[in-house]
């Protein structure tokens, strides 16, 4: 499975981690705001990376990975406010920010590789 694969479906087990956390966060904690903003950058992630499979050149590829990787920062920053506002535990949180901090890293890695091979 090349890197490209495996951040597909690195992204897409995310996003359905991140719908789970949001439908918790609106059943069991009555939280509406931010478990919007949640769901909205966490699915976004594996979103633009789908389809940056599609994409029409070299430069709409790097695009909409540079989007994934902008979205992945934000999810990270919504996690650590649901941590420390109460709304999800070190547990949960830690456990989903492992597997964002993956993604951030393969992103950052074929970006920083196709930006090699424009120069």
């Amino acid at each position: 499975m090349g890197k490209n694969n495996a951040l597909r479906e690195l992204s897409y087990n995310f996003a359905l981690r991140i719908v789970k956390l949001g439908r918790f966060l609106r059943e069991d904690k009555n939280e509406f705001i931010l478990s919007k903003q949640i769901v909205r950058s966490g699915t976004s992630i594996g979103a633009n990376i789908e389809e940056a499979s599609g994409a029409q050149s070299q430069k709409d590829f790097i695009a909409k990975l540079h989007i994934s990787l902008k979205e992945s920062k934000e999810t990270h920053y919504w996690l650590r406010l649901l941590k420390d506002s109460g709304y999800t535990t070190e547990e949960q949180t830690e456990s989903m920010l492992k597997d964002l901090n993956l993604i951030i890293t393969l992103l950052t890695k074929s970006l920083k590789t196709l930006k090699s091979k424009e120069s």
